[in-house]
């Protein structure tokens, strides 16, 4: 059944989002897509985000220029700071963790919502098979769902906020097959941190290990133009 209000889904390029953004179209809501151009370290992403938005049938994409390079603290925003190479360090936030990123990307979503009349924020975040990030836990979206009905008129007048993230306890392995379920050409979508000058994934960043593995654990195909092939995470 067709939803009634659009929902504002979170697209950053990445396989994740795209699983989120199709899961988001499946249960009838109108797609809003919204990617954020934060001055990230590349801009392939972007053009990812551009082919997701597309193939999920977005009613609308829109790209919001915020450039949190101003504020650097990540190795995706300050080209000063190195990319890891090593493999995933269990129990360590990594450098690559943007500072309050998905906080501020979706309190920009929620503008657009209540803006558009929509109650429904899809983000397509993850608690298992993850590079650590505290804003991808369970306690952060149930924490910015109250934040929503304490911060906007909506909230306040009783249409409270739905902060969905339908992946959030699944391995990559399990998020692989749903997108396959779905029917996605995931070879469209970018996980890389740091991609060579012939915009290849690298093979050796946290991202790149992931979402290698999670193919192999999913016994699907891994579509994904790799410099060298990823190890183990």
């Amino acid at each position: 059944m067709t939803q009634q209000t659009p929902a504002v889904v979170l697209v950053s390029g990445g396989l994740d989002s795209m699983v989120s953004a199709a899961l988001a179209r499946e249960a009838g809501y109108p797609v809003l897509a919204l990617s954020v151009d934060y001055n990230q370290r590349h801009s392939i992403e972007l053009a990812a985000a551009a082919r997701v938005a597309k193939a999920v049938g977005a009613t609308r994409h829109v790209v919001l220029p915020l450039d949190l390079s101003a504020f650097g603290g990540s190795a995706l925003t300050d080209a000063s700071i190195a990319v890891p190479k090593d493999g995933v360090d269990e129990g360590a936030i990594p450098v690559t963790y943007v500072p309050a990123r998905n906080t501020i990307f979706l309190s920009l979503a929620l503008g657009w919502a209540e803006a558009a009349g929509g109650r429904d924020l899809f983000v397509g975040v993850n608690a298992l098979d993850y590079s650590g990030y505290p804003d991808c836990r369970p306690e952060f979206i149930q924490g910015f769902e109250r934040l929503a009905e304490l911060a906007t008129k909506a909230g306040v007048e009783g249409e409270p906020f739905r902060i969905h993230a339908p992946l959030q306890h699944m391995t990559k392995a399990d998020i692989i097959r749903e997108g396959a379920r779905l029917g996605l050409d995931m070879g469209l979508s970018w996980s890389c941190y740091d991609p060579t000058p012939a915009e290849q994934h690298c093979g050796l960043c946290d991202s790149c290990r992931l979402r290698h593995k999670g193919f192999e654990d999913a016994g699907v195909a891994d579509p994904t133009d790799y410099a060298v092939t990823p190890p183990a995470p």
